[in-house]
């Protein structure tokens, strides 16, 4: 099965949904085309339970060619309603494939305008980026995405972990990132996918910050911390935010946003985290596979965007900006999220 399963995700899971479904739709096609030709030479048909199935079964295009091409059901009420079902069955896919070979390798940049009644007055305006979920993202976009963000005039640059460690592709991510001009620097967690002995050394060699179950003050009244990740170590928001002063602005990273449901948020106004990949293969957006429990514990509620702790304080959580391994997204936009900071 292991086997199966690394051949599929080498060869392209998208890739092979697609190739699967051209034989489906092409193979319906077929098995119209031949119950006409046995129709006409009076010869044993096709059942038509045969032929409703594989129109009901993604093969609704095959089918309408079928019957238009070969001339064959049209005025059979039966097969019309079949085909119309089985079309509208069989663009659903298509739609995605679509959009997983297009937008969802296409980077957005999100520009969220932030509003909070604790946020220095003097800083209106701070802009902080966001970037998490790396992976195997290559280091030409990467430096692409550095390009674009130096044109974005950044204060702030805040990373949410989960590099590849494979063949050390991590240190090429790095190297881009650092090449990020920002004013206050850039600082980063890690993810459940890291070696952070490895990141954390690498990120210092490079002048990115680790944060390690601490904070550190940015401003005047605006302070930023960072916690372990959930499944690989302790995270510990109490010792994260343990030096800042009680009219800070607290700014949480953490890779997986279960840690907000898990220990008091009190006196944190806003946790960043990723981890979910909004999903990763979606419906439309909708994140059913987080249902499954297997990377959230939480269903959908992190799924994607602005969300609430236990106790109230705002999550976002973003989709990323990497693929994991060959794993396509669909309806799961790669992101950078861009925070415009004002006060209430």
């Amino acid at each position: 099965m292991r086997t199966i399963i690394s051949w599929i995700i080498r060869f392209g899971i998208l890739e092979l949904f697609l190739l699967v479904f051209i034989l489906l739709n092409s193979f319906t096609f077929l098995l119209y085309a031949v119950d006409k030709r046995k129709a006409v030479n009076n010869k044993w048909r096709i059942s038509e339970s045969v032929l409703i199935f594989f129109t009901l079964a993604f093969g609704g295009l095959g089918a309408l060619a079928g019957m238009w091409l070969a001339r064959h059901k049209t005025k059979n009420k039966k097969f019309r309603i079949a085909a119309s079902i089985g079309l509208v069955i069989a663009i659903i896919p298509v739609i995605h494939i679509v959009h997983g070979f297009t937008l969802d390798r296409t980077i957005r940049y999100v520009e969220i305008e932030f509003r909070s009644e604790n946020w220095p007055p003097e800083l209106d305006g701070y802009r902080i980026a966001f970037v998490t979920d790396m992976h195997i993202i290559s280091d030409e976009s990467m430096r692409s995405v550095a390009a674009e963000l130096n044109e974005r005039n950044l204060d702030l640059l805040v990373l949410g972990g989960d590099f590849s460690m494979r063949n050390d592709h991590y240190q090429g991510t790095i190297r881009e990132i650092s090449q990020i001009n920002t004013t206050d620097g850039i600082f980063g967690v890690e993810g459940n996918h890291d070696d952070f002995i490895r990141v954390f050394r690498a990120k210092e060699q490079y002048g990115i910050t680790p944060l390690d179950n601490n904070g550190v003050r940015i401003r005047e009244g605006f302070y930023l911390a960072g916690v372990h990740d959930l499944w690989r170590r302790r995270p510990d928001i109490a010792a994260a935010i343990a030096d800042a002063n009680p009219d800070d602005f607290i700014l949480l990273l953490s890779h997986n946003p279960d840690v907000a449901m898990m220990q008091p948020t009190a006196g944190i106004d806003l946790i960043l985290a990723g981890h979910t990949h909004g999903g990763q293969i979606t419906f439309f957006g909708i994140p059913l596979y987080l249902l499954r429990g297997s990377i959230t514990n939480y269903g959908m509620r992190f799924g994607y965007g602005f969300a609430y702790s236990a106790d109230g304080t705002p999550v976002f959580t973003s989709s990323g900006i990497g693929a994991y391994y060959n794993v396509p997204r669909i309806f799961a936009r790669p992101e950078v999220v861009i925070f415009t900071m004002r006060r209430i």
